[in-house]
């Protein structure tokens, strides 16, 4: 017999294969796409946000998104597996100290705001590749690390051999005596 986790397990494992759910974490902006019914027509209305509380308890689990509309702070609650969900789309990472972001509530204006997170990229792909060395002495592969340059520094490289090449061009034109008629 089934233990009531073991099925919610089983229909959240179900439900996150159909629906792409994102990262996220209070104090990020998040937009939020929600089904909404009118008679017989179906449509998603965007709700976008700071998500101030999260809470992970499987099937059970929701997360409260506030914006201020108007003036006037608006805080609504979701249920992450919920059939309304319709998609979750994070603007914005928050760097916050706090899992319940409660305290916002109480603020406006330039207190109430959230710094950004900030995620380094470094431009430079790093590619380990195994290499056999043969000689008498060493007979175990070594671990040689290539440097894979990203699509950036290659657009990069290209302008400055295009400025590299009109340059000579220049140089040749102004060396190369003109005939006189």
């Amino acid at each position: 017999m089934k233990n009531i986790e073991e099925i919610n397990q089983s229909i959240v494992k179900k439900i996150s294969a159909e629906k792409k759910l994102p990262e996220f974490s209070p104090g990020d902006i998040v937009k939020v796409g929600v089904k909404i019914t009118e008679g017989k027509r179906d449509r998603i209305q965007y709700f976008e946000g700071v998500c101030i509380a999260k809470k992970n308890r499987d099937l059970n689990s929701s997360f409260t998104v506030r914006k201020i509309s108007f003036g006037e702070g608006v805080e609504r609650t979701f249920a992450l597996y919920s059939p309304i969900v319709d998609s979750i789309k994070v603007i914005r990472s928050g760097k916050v100290k706090r899992a319940k972001l409660y305290y916002l509530r109480d603020r406006t204006g330039k207190s109430a705001r959230i710094v950004e997170k900030i995620k380094k990229k470094i431009g430079i792909e790093v590619e380990a590749k195994t290499q056999e060395i043969k000689t008498d002495d060493l007979k175990e592969p070594t671990i040689v690390a290539e440097e894979k340059p990203s699509q950036e520094n290659k657009e990069k490289s290209k302008i400055s051999t295009a400025k590299a090449e009109t340059k000579k061009e220049e140089i040749k034109t102004k060396d190369t005596p003109k005939k006189k008629k």
